[in-house]
């Protein structure tokens, strides 16, 4: 008698349905957001309404048919490979769409500079590739405000649901603090992102009219609200926040204080918690943080111009801030305030905001939780036999939150270190290659160096460099390891 052979085991594949359904959602909704500035641009009348009405359509029209074909999947809650591989689409797929205006407008960029300057706005990195910022179209202006204020709140959602569910970074600790709201990930990230909406956009207008009141103009108001609320940095001079040095710079440094913030807090503050964002631990944190960091900056400046207090304070004041909450303003070109004020910038650059936050870079929880295990390791050589937890926040730090922040700075610390290999081998030089990877990686904006500085920008980078920046930005911005699972045989035999 011929044994039976075991039944065989049917490898189930990832169902992409659910993904291309919400992709395409979310497509066809950034074809109805270039209708605004083709509204502005053909107020302006320079005949450059056409670029967006093309591209509104077709983004429009792809977006809507991937979301119709998909439809029939999007009826059971995302699986964790589909919450992956979501998540990091999102961000691929919107920059190329977000490209089409730069590419079919008068600006007529190649499809590496025009993705480059999408996936930098997307992620509110705030690099940039063009030049001539004061004489280009309103439209293609307010579009990149656009494209950096849309992905800043997107980071928001993904930062207060989708990687504390994948555990993504030490991201899990905040897992009780995104709101009571039990059910399926879309669903709890509806709910979270219609809370935080009110207060995006009440943000938004109120730094925007704070501009208006201090002197900008309506547009240029509206623009920089965009960017300053979403830690993105796009300007609509080529000088920055140099072409409105003065109060508006007290003013900015508070709005991207405040956007640095976690924003469930805001959210707790208007459901009667006043207390919520005084008692958080990564507040205080990172309000010390930016202290320290102002006034040595400051007594920096102040033995460099003896005579000019407050224009010390205010340039260290601002830049600081700006450079730590990823924002990428500048308001001065301060590769000339010696290499001690450098070195500083570019340590701040990897600090970065709160958790939850439109801020990018390591973030100042990780930080907190690195001291705490230090200090714990400390007590443990001087008393062996003791017994020490560390805490964050009062609680004690669950060993797999532990390892998922030692994981992530060793993936931050090798990203940038292999990236800025790349670029070297790209062809440039040292100054460049690491401030850019650190830049793209930590999501900041501005460089060091002649090239990339604040004086300068990505344009004269070759397309090479360009998109492997592009990839830096991106993995950067998903906390690195959730691009990174997806690159794994595992995570496709799960």
């Amino acid at each position: 008698m011929t044994a039976l052979s075991p039944p065989r085991r049917h490898r189930s594949f990832i169902d992409l349905r659910p993904i291309g359904y919400v992709i395409g959602l979310l497509v066809a909704c950034l074809g109805l957001t270039m209708l605004l500035p083709l509204a502005v641009d053909i107020a302006e009348g320079r005949g450059h309404w056409p670029a967006f009405a093309e591209s509104a359509i077709l983004t429009f029209a792809i977006g809507g048919l991937t979301a119709l074909s998909c439809q029939n999947g999007n009826e059971e809650g995302l699986t964790l490979q589909q919450t992956f591989l979501l998540t990091t689409g999102v961000w691929a797929t919107l920059p190329m769409f977000g490209a089409l205006p730069f590419m079919l407008g008068e600006t007529n960029a190649s499809f590496t500079d025009a993705f480059f300057e999408a996936m930098s706005g997307m992620t509110t990195t705030g690099s940039t590739v063009f030049s001539g910022l004061d004489t280009m179209p309103r439209g293609i202006l307010l579009w990149r405000g656009i494209l950096q204020w849309l992905g800043g709140i997107g980071i928001i959602v993904v930062a207060m649901v989708f990687l504390p569910e994948l555990r993504v970074g030490g991201m899990q600790v905040f897992r009780s603090e995104a709101f009571e709201t039990m059910g399926k990930i879309l669903p709890r990230a509806t709910t979270i992102a219609a809370q935080i909406s009110v207060v995006y956009v009440a943000l938004t207008v109120a730094c925007a009219l704070t501009y208006l009141f201090l002197g900008m103009d309506p547009f240029d108001a509206s623009v920089h609200a965009l960017t300053t609320i979403s830690t993105g940095g796009f300007s609509t001079r080529d000088a920055s926040f140099g072409a409105f040095a003065g109060p508006m710079e007290y003013a900015a440094s508070v709005y991207m204080v405040l956007a640095a913030l976690p924003f469930v807090r805001y959210v707790q503050l208007l459901n009667g918690n006043r207390r919520a964002i005084f008692t958080d631990s990564q507040v205080r944190a990172f309000i010390y943080t930016i202290a320290a960091f102002v006034g040595v900056t400051f007594l920096s400046l102040l033995h460099i111009f003896p005579n000019h207090w407050e224009q010390s304070l205010r340039e260290a004041l601002f830049n600081i801030i700006s450079i730590m909450s990823g924002t990428g303003f500048a308001s001065v070109d301060y590769m000339g305030w010696g290499p001690f004020v450098i070195t500083i910038f570019f340590f701040v650059g990897l600090v970065g905001g709160c958790a939850g936050s439109t801020a990018c870079s390591v973030k100042i929880f990780r930080y907190q939780i690195l001291f705490a295990a230090i200090r714990t390791q400390i007590k443990r050589i001087h008393l062996p036999h003791g017994r020490f937890s560390p805490k964050f926040d009062g609680r004690p730090i669950s060993q797999d939150v532990m390892g998922s922040v030692m994981s992530f700075f060793v993936f931050f610390v090798v990203s940038v270190g292999l990236l800025a290999v790349a670029l070297a081998l790209t062809g440039l030089d040292f100054t460049t290659s690491i401030s850019g990877a650190a830049t793209a990686i930590a999501n900041i904006g501005p460089g060091l160096g002649d090239i990339i500085g604040p004086a300068g920008n990505f344009g004269p980078l070759n397309d090479t460099a360009k998109w492997l920046l592009a990839i830096g930005m991106l993995c950067g911005r998903l906390e690195l390891m959730v691009v990174y699972a997806i690159l794994t045989v595992q995570f496709w035999r799960a």
